[in-house]
């Protein structure tokens, strides 16, 4: 394994800004200290006027394979994530066939051994009858049990209470929920089918169908199983003000039994949106009126804990249908860290609260071994930015399957300069080193 050196870098890590060196060796961070330039290493890069912070890990993202490959694969969405300075990656289990045996998961662990770019985790699938195979789940190689409590993917609804009682009474590990009410949703998709029967239906309705009281009958009834049972429970994409109090910020992530999760686009995009992207914003839970302001208060408050991108690429071919048949999701994995970078240069949250949100409380919340955080000992995941060099996004430099973004044309004031995986430089302005060096992450449990 190469030796690496980088001086003179601006660290972003655990609430402060410095400006250090870093030694990596073995693939691990070596030493850090403010003048290591005597030291001697195979590569030497001069981070002058860059922020080095660790590798973002985004804890929910759909990559398709198996069985969508059409829309993406492990390899080209974990270049994008790469690229965009994400190093580590947690999967849902959504794919085909779903991941709801022990055996059909660790497939997925083998096809990311060969093609992944960065590191890799996989959740385990939950259903109304697979409770054995739930139980099986290996805590310290999984990160979680998904268990999809709305009708965002068909199949794999949990809405059994017997089965919910059972999963939440006994599953030891982290529990990740989707949560939107069923029967909520159903209702209004019915109302406004028949309301729209013989006219063209406004992209915007999804917020209406998909409503804040579908999320919170949802969310308050994992919650409430969450504290009757004493289970680890972790709420995804929390995209209304309404749930918020759900959360608790008065003691330290470490101690939290109930964490929750934000999205960048549900940060980043208003359901007035709708009215120029169309279905190319549409996801679930939806992009919803006048929350985005809410969850940055939430955010910034520590009711809520992640931010991630529920990353889930679909063909333009697929979202260029009509409301009803387009599916819902989008590309954002490329350049999520770029649009909280956005947020920081609008004065709207601090470089540290960031790398907070992004690095450190995924790596706490889930208990992942030895990334995260810049400490000697750690696997060197680290990401090199230039806050002083815009970028465009544009179909030349968008590294998803699928093609599109729906950032295109937006310039963002930051760049990402390197990313390095478990101390190999895989990114570096523009370029890729073959030398695959994602490993399969390991948990603390």
């Amino acid at each position: 394994m190469s030796t690496s050196l980088i001086l003179n870098a601006k660290v972003i890590n655990e609430g402060k800004i410095q400006e250090l060196d870093i030694l990596i060796k073995d693939g691990k961070i070596y030493r850090i200290d403010k003048n290591l330039s005597h030291l001697t290493a195979q590569y030497i890069f001069d981070a002058q006027g860059l922020y080095l912070m660790p590798g973002v890990i985004d804890d929910q993202v759909h990559f398709r394979e198996p069985g969508l490959t059409h829309k993406a694969n492990i390899e080209t969405e974990s270049k994008a994530a790469l690229a965009g300075g994400t190093t580590s990656f947690m999967e849902m289990p959504n794919t085909v066939p779903n991941a709801l045996t022990q055996e059909l998961l660790e497939d997925k662990y083998k096809i990311a051994a060969k093609s992944s770019w960065t590191n890799y985790s996989f959740f385990m699938g939950g259903s109304n009858d697979n409770y054995d195979e739930a139980m099986k789940t290996d805590l310290s190689k999984i990160c979680g049990l998904k268990l999809f409590m709305g009708s965002s993917t068909g199949n794999m609804l949990v809405d059994n209470e017997k089965t919910l009682e059972n999963i939440f009474s006994n599953f030891s590990g982290l529990i990740a929920t989707h949560c939107e009410d069923e029967g909520t949703v159903r209702a209004n998709l019915e109302f406004y089918k028949e309301k729209y029967a013989n006219s063209e239906i406004p992209y915007d309705i999804h917020a209406i169908i998909r409503n804040e009281k579908a999320c919170y009958i949802s969310s308050s009834m994992a919650a409430g199983l969450a504290k009757k049972h004493g289970t680890r429970l972790h709420i995804l994409h929390i995209s209304t003000g309404e749930e918020l109090e759900l959360f608790d910020n008065t003691i330290p992530l470490s101690e939290k039994k109930i964490t929750s999760e934000v999205c960048v686009h549900h940060l980043y995009f208003d359901a007035e949106d709708y009215k120029t992207l169309g279905t190319k914003i549409k996801c679930n839970p939806a992009i919803k009126h006048n929350h985005r302001d809410k969850l940055m208060e939430g955010l910034l408050s520590d009711k809520l804990d992640i931010i991630a991108t529920d990353h889930a690429p679909h063909t333009l071919e697929e979202k260029d249908s009509n409301y009803w048949n387009a599916p819902s999701g989008l590309p954002l994995i490329q350049n999520s860290l770029q649009v909280m970078l956005d947020f920081y240069e609008k004065g709207k949250i601090s470089l540290e609260k960031i790398i907070e949100k992004m690095c450190h409380a995924p790596a706490e919340c889930f208990r992942i071994d030895r990334r995260g955080y810049i400490r000697e000992g750690y696997w060197a995941d680290l990401v090199l930015v230039d806050l002083n060099k815009p970028y465009t996004v544009s179909k030349d430099n968008i590294l998803y399957k699928v093609g599109w973004s729906p950032f295109e044309g937006k310039t963002f004031g930051a760049s990402i300069n390197k990313t390095f995986v478990s101390g190999e430089l895989l990114y570096d302005e523009g370029k890729f080193n073959d030398n695959k060096s994602g490993k399969r992450l390991l948990f603390n449990r």
